[in-house]
């Protein structure tokens, strides 16, 4: 069952995005070669508790750190670890928090210093069909239409569109109805309502579709060891339309990147 969320609600809900959006941001500031994915975990639950929320991820199903940090050939769920981070790598994180009774939840992918010109176009697409997928989520559209969205955009540049993980529906619960595929046929599964909140989050792999897990029981890779990227946005459907409820306007800050990209999901430009 799909549950709808009130104004008020959303408004809450955009509170727990929010602190996930800046811890986002201060790792954007941090993430560098040398540093390891386990300070930034470290300093990830230091900043969400600091900022009046817990770690979303910790404890959920068991899941012992703030941060899932998926580097390279690993698609989600990657534990954090002391190896340092290179030159060239990408690193995909993951990181939720839970303030007010509500879940936030939201990922981006990060370039390490320079990376090779087919990985960063491999960011590129994922973000770019990130934003394809939410224009499909408005009112009189169904799940399916936001998975052919991505999986057309993202299929016509080579990639292969991971099956088995999905988005999903957020509220009190980090996983609620609907799961959100990134592939599937215009018309198919369950229609839109007003109120909702997805997590939209596109998990895109250079080369095949196909995943395995590693023998820790979490991280997950791609079967022929090519790179994979995630972007991931928290989405509230408002007036019949997308409302962003995170952003990546703090990792930009934190980058020096300009970007009006969000703005189409925003009754008002955001302002940090």
């Amino acid at each position: 069952m799909i549950i709808s969320k009130t104004r008020e609600e959303i408004e809450i809900m955009r509170e727990s995005a929010l602190i996930v959006s800046k811890t986002l941001g201060m790792i954007a500031a941090e993430i560098k070669p040398g540093v390891t994915t386990l300070e930034l975990d470290q300093k990830a639950e230091e900043f969400i508790r600091d900022h009046g929320a817990v770690p979303g991820f910790k404890g959920l199903y068991g899941c012992p750190s703030t941060l899932l940090t998926s580097v390279n050939e690993q698609v989600v769920h990657g534990l954090p670890t002391n190896k340092p981070i290179e030159e060239g790598d990408i690193v995909s994180v993951d990181c939720g928090a839970l303030k007010n009774e509500y879940y936030g939840d939201h990922a981006y992918t990060f370039e390490v210093g320079e990376v090779a010109e087919e990985t960063r176009k491999l960011l590129q697409v994922t973000k770019e069909s990130l934003y394809v997928g939410i224009r499909e989520f408005k009112m009189g559209n169904r799940v399916g239409d936001v998975g052919s969205a991505i999986q057309k955009y993202t299929e016509a540049h080579g990639y292969g569109v991971v099956r088995d993980l999905v988005g999903h529906g957020l509220g009190k619960k980090m996983h609620e109805e609907p799961n959100m595929p990134n592939y599937g046929k215009r018309g198919w599964g369950k229609k839109f309502v007003e109120g909702m909140v997805v997590a939209i989050e596109p998990m895109i792999n250079m080369g095949t579709k196909n995943i395995k897990q590693l023998k820790d029981g979490w991280t997950i890779v791609t079967r022929d060891g090519k790179p994979s990227a995630h972007f991931e946005h928290d989405v509230a459907l408002v007036d019949g339309k997308p409302e962003l409820l995170s952003t990546f306007a703090y990792v930009y800050q934190a980058l020096g990147i300009e970007s009006d990209e969000e703005n189409e999901f925003r009754a008002t430009p955001f302002v940090i």
